[in-house]
């Protein structure tokens, strides 16, 4: 069956249901999807409430639906949720989420807060590479349901944000001993092992226990013979343990502690593209063509680090203290302490240059391109500590008219040793942390028959052409916020919802940065020379100290209206808030940035429909008046300086957006079996006006990329559609419950950087703009066979994209400047069985 035809069969058989919720999922009973819909329980106001009932716009997924489309992490959640993607860049662990434009960029707080449990992800505090603030790997195993909550939810929540939240719920502890035992066998070698087991060990007692091991090697083959022979690997161990203490009638203690650990081959790109005659480009281009004559194919790429890895260790301990003071008043305490390390030595950008051969003079003498390694004296990228305390209240008046909620927040980052890397920039080196090697490409260039002579005379310096940058750091976070947010019945019908939070960020970075030169002329040796990176420190260390800090009110005022039980039409004004920062790495007059503010509207509808056909259909509009908003700018070094800085990023508070957009989510049940299910999103973003940096002709930074307005914001389709149909078998009860399900997620084009809009770019590009990705669709099969002729063994078979389709999920946009661009590539298709016992 071709493409066309997979896709016109999943789309008439879900349009029929008139654009379906995501929300629910067909439990192992047999119920239908969106029958199960109106009764789904969430805690997206911090309280237990009817997915139904909550006036927010909300994509919930239980763990059925989890393992059924194979999620195990955050890319996975980005495709099957609208409005909600995944900035692939640092590769899967080091994800961050995007909903409705609003993006997290290197260096800047999340735009999207990532919660287990009620408690915020940890943060990472590498002063050059994300890490931590996301879900890392083991985070999608026994999970009650993952909620994505779009909008700003800057009122209830620990962190501020101008997105949203994804909350990951756990599965708490029961009164019943059970368990299960899953084992899962697929291509590319996968081999997963799930384990969970409750004990009831007293009444007032209970126990939960978990455990999650999943390998899987790598689909995207390495052809340069130099380090591990495939990337994008699995490789990872989560435990988990929970614990319910009743120590009295009224007073409850919920522990949970989890440890995870990964150790990969780590993230890579592909090399896609070449501007021959631009700065690196006709490297580029000759690797490209060396690639095309060994027919080398769409899942391969090339590394130039040995030893090339990716490990993340993380353990948290979170304990939850809740007391049932009264029946109009509930005391809860939410204590947790995290640590995440991670080591990342990586070639990123899947770079294998070499320089041509000098017949009789000099051979081809290979090069590396910002590549990342540990810093020599730092422990890996990231070796931080997060401790969070909320002490909260939560009352009712009584007589159903008026519920409350109040509380205090704190959370303390703090350094546990210093972390860094060591970056190699268009250099040779043999031994990168003993500063072992050489500048071949200004020793070429000094070579020119024009240049050459000059330098012998002292008349212009040595051209330096590569360097190797040093970068380490210790980052410390606080963050303090008071809030209270109430509901008042002002009919029986009519609520009004009121909510004021007070936030005070502070961060404190201490970073060191040097950039080393080699000598160039007019022979390649001898020892570097150091210099500071930053024009206001100085040798031996650079040393720089830099602190910021912001406060700001954030707040909710909302209606809705129920006419009929199952109708809720609401409306709302939030204003949302994201801390300010500090980017070391950035030229210094940019190193600090502020807070960045949205003016958040919105409006919509909730039904649910019962009956002989049954179903449910959700719909909310928005907009989105963004100010000082935190825009990703380039710098490069300045040649008429000729600094020898590598190439850097940093926000800056250059912009002002406006975004809007409509959400649709419903789900239909034509008749008992058949679940229909589709969700749509409409994102329409633009930048109205830029302020982008002017840096003085002395500075060794120059702005290498701009934004202009009228620009769609990053990492924001227009369109994304997610449609699922799934259809239980009318076998009788003997055989157990047998269905079948397919899904197809389209994401139209969206842009990922602006860096090469200009027209030499896009004519070199063969006439298109490289910073936008094309369409992507994607479509996923599943077979389950539940409760197999009445034992207690359930058989899943599944299949993602099952077409095989090739497509892009990020390019950094480096064709402009560095004469190249590479790609992050989505998964290719995957296939395999789980066999799951229960008891």
């Amino acid at each position: 069956m071709t493409k066309k035809r997979y896709f016109a069969l999943i789309a008439s058989t879900s349009l029929a249901s008139v654009l379906a919720p995501k929300a629910g999922a067909q439990e192992a009973a047999g119920r239908n999807v969106s029958t199960a819909n109106a009764d789904i329980i969430v805690t997206a106001r911090r309280v237990e409430e009817r997915l139904q009932d909550v006036p927010i716009s909300i994509t919930v997924f239980n763990q059925q639906e989890i393992s059924r489309a194979n999620i195990v992490n955050a890319e996975d959640l980005a495709k099957l949720t609208p409005s909600l993607s995944a900035n692939t860049s640092f590769g899967s662990e080091n994800s961050t989420f995007a909903i409705r434009g609003f993006v997290q960029d290197i260096g800047t707080a999340p735009s999207v807060g990532n919660y287990f449990a009620d408690v915020v992800a940890p943060r990472g505090g590498s002063p050059s590479i994300p890490s931590g603030d996301g879900a890392g790997p083991g985070s999608f195993f026994d999970l009650q349901n993952v909620q994505v909550l779009k909008g700003p939810q800057g009122t209830l929540f620990g962190r501020n944000t101008t997105g949203g939240a994804v909350l990951l719920v756990p599965q708490k502890p029961t009164s019943a001993f059970e368990g299960y035992v899953e084992g899962t066998l697929g291509n590319y070698d996968q081999r997963r092992l799930q384990t969970v087991v409750n004990i009831p060990v007293a009444e007032t007692f209970r126990v939960r226990l978990g455990v999650d091991r999943q390998k899987r090697d790598g689909w995207l083959r390495n052809t340069s013979g130099i380090g591990p022979s495939r990337f994008n690997d699995i490789d990872y161990l989560a435990a988990r343990a929970s614990i319910v203490a009743d120590l009295t009638p009224n007073l409850e203690n919920y522990m949970i502690a989890s440890y995870t650990k990964s150790d990969t081959s780590g993230p890579l790109q592909k090399l896609i593209a070449c501007n021959p005659g631009v700065a690196l480009g006709d490297f580029a281009c000759a690797q490209l063509a060396d690639a095309e004559g060994k027919a080398e194919g769409f899942y391969t790429a090339r590394s130039d680090v040995e030893g090339a890895k990716s490990k993340t260790e993380t353990w948290q301990v979170i304990n939850t203290t809740t007391w049932q003071a009264s029946d109009h008043l509930t005391v809860k305490n939410i204590a947790s302490y995290a640590q995440l390390k991670q080591t990342l030595r990586s070639a990123l950008f899947g770079t294998q240059f070499s320089t041509p051969a000098i017949p009789g003079f000099l051979p081809s003498v290979p090069f590396n391109f910002a590549t990342v390694i540990p810093a020599p004296n730092a422990k890996g990228l990231s070796n931080q500590s997060t401790f969070t305390e909320e002490f909260q209240l939560q009352g009712n008046s009584g007589d159903g008219r008026l519920t409350w909620q109040a509380g205090v927040y704190y959370e303390r980052s703090a350094p546990l040793s210093l972390t860094g890397s060591q970056s190699p920039n268009t250099i040779n080196c043999t031994d990168i942390a003993q500063l072992q090697c050489t500048d071949i490409l200004g020793f070429l260039a000094n070579l020119n028959p024009n240049v050459t002579p000059l330098v012998v005379a002292g008349i212009i310096p040595p051209i330096q052409a590569g360097s190797v940058n040093y970068t380490v750091g210790r980052l410390t976070t606080r963050s303090i916020g008071t809030y209270a947010q109430a509901n008042y019945a002002l009919t029986d019908q009519l609520k009004l919802t009121a909510g004021i939070r007070y936030t005070w960020d502070r961060q404190q970075s201490d970073t060191a940065q040097i950039s080393y030169l080699f000598p160039t002329f007019p022979v390649p040796v001898g020892p570097p020379t150091a210099s500071c990176t930053r024009g206001n420190t100085s040798l031996p260390d650079c040393a720089l100290q830099l602190s910021q800090k912001s406060s700001a009110p954030t707040w909710l005022v909302g209606l809705d209206f129920k006419p009929v039980e199952d109708l809720l039409l609401y409306a709302k004004y939030a204003r949302g808030y994201r801390t300010g920062g500090i980017k070391s790495d950035a030229p210094v007059a940019f190193s600090v940035f502020r807070p960045e503010k949205v003016d958040a509207y919105e409006i919509g509808l909730k039904s649910s429909f019962r009956g002989p056909v049954r179903g449910n259909f959700n719909v909310a509009a928005f907009y989105n008046d963004f100010s000082d908003q935190q825009l990703q700018v380039g710098f490069a070094d300045n040649p008429a300086v000729n600094g020898g800085v590598s190439a850097t990023a940093g926000p800056v508070n250059a912009g002002r957006s406006r975004i809007y957009g409509v959400e649709v989510e419903a789900g239909l049940n034509p008749f008992d079996g058949l679940s229909l299910n589709a969700s749509y999103a409409y994102l329409n973003t633009r930048i109205k006006s830029v302020d982008l940096p002017q840096l003085p002709p002395t500075d060794p930074y120059i702005v290498s990329s701009t934004v202009l307005p009228g620009d769609q914001l990053a990492l924001a389709p227009k369109h994304k559609v997610v449609l699922t149909a799934n259809y239980m078998l009318p076998l009788g009860e003997g055989v157990g419950a047998v269905s079948v399900g397919a899904t197809y997620s389209h994401t139209g084009k969206q842009r990922v950087n602006y860096a090469a809009r200009d027209a030499a770019s896009i004519a070199a590009n063969g006439g298109r703009d490289i910073g936008v990705l094309a369409p992507i669709d994607l479509l996923n099969l599943n077979f389950d066979w539940r409760r197999i002729a009445g034992s207690p063994v359930d058989l899943s078979l599944f299949m993602t994209n099952v077409t095989k389709e090739r497509y892009y999920t990020f390019t950094p946009g480096l064709f402009a400047v560095a004469g190249f661009e590479v790609a992050n590539l989505g998964e290719p298709q995957t296939y395999g069985a789980r066999l799951r016992y229960s008891f």
